[in-house]
């Protein structure tokens, strides 16, 4: 398996072992996390563990557009109980993605992670979509932009479908932007029930590509949409 050199760009993905693990090593810069996601590479490994980098295949994604929203989906989104914000509280809402959950032990989001990704925040490459009610931060989730193309990392809920509320409100931004794809990396039947789809790696890859190569929008986001804000709902 490659060892990842500080001063060498990643190897070619169809270097990747069965489980799409294509380098370990290295560290988590923002100009090595940077790479990883322009050539569809990202970190995934635990707390205490050696970093390690996948490009798995098959790849999982979501075609903003192609977000499938049921008459229950909608009705939640539809509610009025609720506001949406882009990039007002990226830090609580990793913590929150790293906080245990229901019939799960630990976390892969460690303490090197948050910090590496509150950097990229703070230099305008990863965002968060967060979901507010009465005061509270009741979900949201983050991820990284590159170009055209957005890689979903984590998102949360405290409240019943706020994960969904959160997808719900970045496709439709990603859509006015004119995103070809949310990266999902990793299939799960929660991904496909939402209208996510599996390809291979290769042809991922071309859609990201080409997407990741187009103008970005670095810097803090706003949503450009109408969205539920009302006073009511955001922290004082």
């Amino acid at each position: 398996m490659y060892l990842v050199d500080p001063d060498q760009p990643f190897p070619p993905v169809d270097f990747a072992d069965p489980s799409g693990l294509v380098a370990f090593g290295g560290d988590l810069t923002p100009q090595r996390l940077l790479n990883a996601y322009s050539t569809g590479i990202f970190p995934w490994y635990n707390p205490g563990e050696t970093i390690q980098w996948y490009c798995p295949d098959p790849r999982c994604i979501l075609v903003p557009t192609d977000l499938r929203v049921t008459k229950s989906y909608r009705r939640s989104v539809t509610n009025a109980d609720y506001a949406v914000t882009m990039d007002r509280a990226f830090a609580e809402v990793m913590s929150h993605c790293a906080g245990p959950r229901a019939k799960e032990t630990g976390t892969w989001i460690g303490s090197d992670m948050m910090a590496a990704y509150l950097r990229l925040h703070h230099l305008g490459h990863a965002h968060s979509v967060e979901v507010w009610r009465d005061g509270d931060l009741v979900g949201g989730l983050y991820g990284v932009a590159c170009g055209r193309s957005f890689a979903g990392e984590s998102m949360f809920s405290r409240a019943r479908d706020t994960s969904k509320i959160a997808l719900y409100w970045l496709c439709a931004q990603l859509t006015a932007w004119d995103f070809a794809l949310v990266d999902c990396q990793v299939t799960s039947d929660h991904l496909t029930s939402l209208g996510a789809v599996e390809l291979p790696r290769a042809d991922y890859l071309h859609l990201h590509t080409r997407a990741a190569a187009r103008p970005g929008l670095p810097g803090r986001w706003r949503f450009e949409i109408p969205v539920p804000d009302s006073t009511d709902h955001l922290p004082a």
